[in-house]
């Protein structure tokens, strides 16, 4: 056996290994929550059967069956439709107006000292609050709805992206700056691609609290 033929033998044993590990992890964690889900439906049809009143805990078959039976109705995809796009589009207007927020105030102190005072005050306002305020200013259908939303999101996003700048090692700068990076280099070159993973971050937080205010 030649190197190059050794060579390749070991990359696709690798990659192999990989694939089995990620399929392994993949059968673990789906078949775990199948477990899980199947436990609860079975304690539920107990309880529920022992309780034997269904205003006050509703048969697990009745509620499957209504599932079912939604999930063949236009008008809840309709619904969910809608909800979607409202979801979607607040969560990217707040990454829009977060995002680079948050790097001007990871990436320079005079920012974050000249805008986090406003920002801790308007964060500390309950999102509520804002609902007569939204329904004043954008009327009723999607406005507020979507205000509320990039509300929330825009300081998930921001102070995700604050966190992932201020973590960038001082290296960085120095290593772009001896390689004759000058005025907005080290931002294009080591601060935007650093606060990807506060977006990220900051964008699966505010997806997960927007159904909270979708209603």
């Amino acid at each position: 056996m030649t190197d190059r033929q050794y060579q390749q033998n070991r990359a696709d044993e690798k990659r192999n290994g990989r694939v089995r590990r990620a399929v392994r992890s993949w059968v673990s964690y789906y078949g775990n929550l199948a477990a899980s889900l199947a436990c609860i439906i079975v304690i539920w049809y107990v309880a529920a059967h022992w309780v034997d009143d269904s205003f006050k805990f509703p048969l697990i078959e009745g509620i499957l069956g209504k599932m079912g039976y939604a999930v063949g109705d236009a008008y809840v995809w309709r619904s969910v439709a809608i909800t979607m796009r409202r979801v979607t589009v607040g969560v990217f207007w707040g990454a829009v107006i977060g995002f680079p927020i948050g790097m001007a105030m990871g990436f320079s102190k005079l920012v974050m000292y000249a805008i986090a005072p406003f920002i801790n005050s308007l964060r500390q306002i309950p999102t509520m609050s804002w609902v007569p305020l939204a329904v004043v200013w954008f009327g009723l259908g999607d406005g507020p709805t979507i205000f509320i939303i990039a509300f929330q999101a825009t300081f998930n996003v921001l102070l995700a992206t604050v966190t992932a700048v201020q973590e960038i090692s001082p290296d960085y700068y120095n290593a772009v700056r001896s390689m004759g990076a000058k005025g907005l280099a080290p931002i294009t070159d080591v601060v935007f691609p650093s606060s990807m993973s506060g977006l990220i971050t900051g964008l699966r937080v505010s997806i997960g609290s927007a159904w909270g205010a979708v209603v």
